[in-house]
C-alpha cells in the first residue's frame, strides 16, 4: 500500500481540526441558546406566590384599639397578642422601633386586633384572649401567668407572684419582670402591689393604677389604711380561714367576726388556716 504524501496528510489533519472546531462551536451556540431560553422561565419562577403563612411567620401585625386607659397599640402574632403600649406615649415609628428592639421582628399594620383582645382591654370580665409570651424566659412567662390569675377587684403582693411563679425568693426579679410587662391590661400587673400597702410603680402611672383598681372594685385607700395599721391579712372566726384583704371570701367577713394579722404565721398561731381561694400560703389546705 502506498503512503500518502506528507502534504496530503497535513491538509487532512487541518480539515479534521476545522470540522471539530465548527462542531464544538455549533454545540456551544446551541447550548447557549437553550440556556438563554431557560433564563426567563427561571426568573418567572421567582415571581410565584410565597408559601401560605410565610408572611405571618416573618411579620408581626399591629393595630390600635380602645382601652380603659385610652387608645393603645397592640402588636400580635398568629399565636396571640404580644406587645401593648399607649398611643399617647409613642407614635407609630417609635412603637415599631420599641417592638423591634425587644422582639427583633418587623411590624406591619393591620385593620383590627385579634378576637378577644378589645373586650379584655376594655375590662370585660372573663375575656381571656390568646397571648404570645414565647419570647420571654420560662421564669418571665411564669410571672406573667401568675399575675394573669389575679381576679378583677383583688390585689396580691409581689412576693405572692414570685411564689406562684415557683421562685419564692425572687421577689425583686418578679418585680422587674412586671415592670417590663409587654402586655399591660391583658396581663393585669396593676393588681400587684407592694407588701407595705403602697401601690408601686406602673407603666401608665400610679394614679391610673389606682383608678383601674377602683373601677374593678378594689379600694386602694382602705388597703393603705390597713397596711399602716400593720394589717396585711384578714381572718374570720366563723370560717377559721385567713385571706388577703381583697379576697372575695375576706369581703364577706362581718366586722364582728373580722380579725387582722400582720402575717400568715401570726394567723396560724391563732388557729387560722390559709384560704384556698387567694392562697396566702403555699400549703393552704
Amino acid at each position: 500500500m502506498s503512503t500518502p504524501p506528507t502534504g496530503t496528510r497535513l491538509t487532512g489533519a487541518l480539515e479534521n481540526t476545522a470540522d471539530a472546531h465548527n462542531t464544538a462551536t455549533a454545540a456551544s451556540h446551541t447550548s447557549g441558546a437553550s440556556a438563554g431560553a431557560g433564563l426567563p422561565a427561571l426568573l418567572a419562577g421567582l415571581a410565584d406566590p410565597a408559601p401560605r403563612g410565610l408572611d405571618d411567620r416573618v411579620f408581626t401585625r399591629w393595630a390600635i384599639a380602645p382601652s380603659r386607659v385610652g387608645e393603645v397599640r397592640v402588636a400580635f402574632t398568629t399565636a396571640g397578642a404580644q406587645f401593648v403600649r399607649p398611643v399617647a406615649d409613642l407614635d407609630d415609628d417609635a412603637f415599631v422601633a420599641a417592638y423591634r428592639r425587644r422582639f427583633a421582628r418587623p411590624l406591619r399594620p393591620a385593620a383590627r386586633v385579634p378576637a378577644g383582645v378589645a373586650p379584655s382591654l376594655r375590662g370585660r370580665a372573663g375575656a381571656r384572649p390568646a397571648l404570645d409570651l414565647d419570647a420571654g424566659t420560662a421564669f418571665e412567662r411564669d410571672v406573667l401567668a401568675a399575675a394573669r390569675r389575679i381576679p378583677p377587684g383583688q390585689v396580691r403582693p409581689y412576693g405572692w407572684v414570685a411564689r406562684e411563679a415557683g421562685r419564692p425568693g425572687a421577689v425583686r426579679a418578679a418585680g422587674s419582670v412586671l415592670a417590663r410587662n409587654p402586655l399591660p391590661l391583658l396581663v393585669p400587673c396593676h393588681r400587684v402591689v407592694r407588701a407595705d400597702g403602697d401601690l408601686g410603680a406602673y407603666l401608665f402611672g400610679t394614679d391610673r393604677k389606682a383608678d383601674l383598681l377602683r373601677a374593678e372594685g378594689a379600694d386602694p385607700e382602705r388597703l393603705a389604711e390597713l397596711a399602716r395599721a400593720g394589717v396585711h391579712y384578714l381572718a374570720s372566726d366563723t370560717t377559721g380561714i385567713v385571706c388577703f384583704p381583697t379576697c372575695r371570701d375576706a369581703r364577706r367577713i362581718t366586722p364582728a367576726h373580722r380579725h387582722g394579722f400582720a402575717s400568715v404565721a401570726d394567723a396560724r398561731n391563732a388557729g387560722y388556716r390559709p384560704c384556698r381561694t387567694c392562697r396566702p400560703a403555699v400549703d393552704a389546705a
